[in-house]
Order: structure tokens, then sequence, then C-alpha cells
């Protein structure tokens, strides 16, 4: 199975969600997407494919979520930001052959296995 995770190492559940993937048989490709950015393009197709809105997507517990205020701003503007500053992106994503999770709770990812 071709997988790849949008992975921050600094992250426990990206790092549990990547766990995950090798118990199951899986070597994914992994992209520390704070070095390798999103593209807008790639991130709007991620977000869409796993069911989720903008919002959604975001990661409102960051600090410079607020700092941005971004709670005030559209889905256009938050998104620009979450390509500007991908740190801003909940974590991680995974895409699979069989789809793409955001994979939080990490159980989603039983979904896309």
């Amino acid at each position: 199975m071709d997988a790849t995770i949008y992975h921050n190492p600094k992250c426990s559940t990206s790092r549990k969600a990547l766990d995950k993937l090798r118990e199951a048989g899986v070597e994914p490709d992994i992209v520390k997407y704070v070095n390798e950015p999103y593209t807008r393009e790639q991130l709007t197709t991620m977000i869409s494919d796993a069911g989720l809105t903008v919002r959604e997507a975001a990661r409102k517990r960051e600090a410079l979520y607020k700092e941005l205020d971004l709670d005030a701003r559209s889905d256009d503007e938050l998104l620009t930001e979450m390509v500007a500053n991908p740190i801003l992106v909940e974590r991680p994503f995974v895409v699979t052959d069989k789809g793409t999770r955001l994979a939080r709770p990490i159980d989603r990812l039983d979904e896309i296995l």
C-alpha cells in the first residue's frame, strides 16, 4: 500500500500515527511539512478529500492562530495563513490508496488502512 504522512516529529499524535502505519506493515513516505510546506492546491485537496472544512483542519490551539486573529478572518484568509505558516495545520494528515484522513483521533487511520 502506498501511503504518505504529513509529519511533525515534535507532535506525539503524529509520532503515534507513524507507529500505527508501520505496525500495519506500511512504510509511508514521510513529508515533514514544516520543512516542506504545503502548496495551497495540495492543502485544499487534502482538506476536501478528508471531508473537512478549512476551520476543522486549522490548529486553533496554536498561539499564532490567536495572534493573527484567525477566528475573525475568512476561510480563504485562514487557508492563506495555513499555507504560509504550516504549524497552523492540524496534524497529521495521512494519504493512502484508500483515502485521506486527519489522524485525530488516531483511530481514524483504520478507515484508510
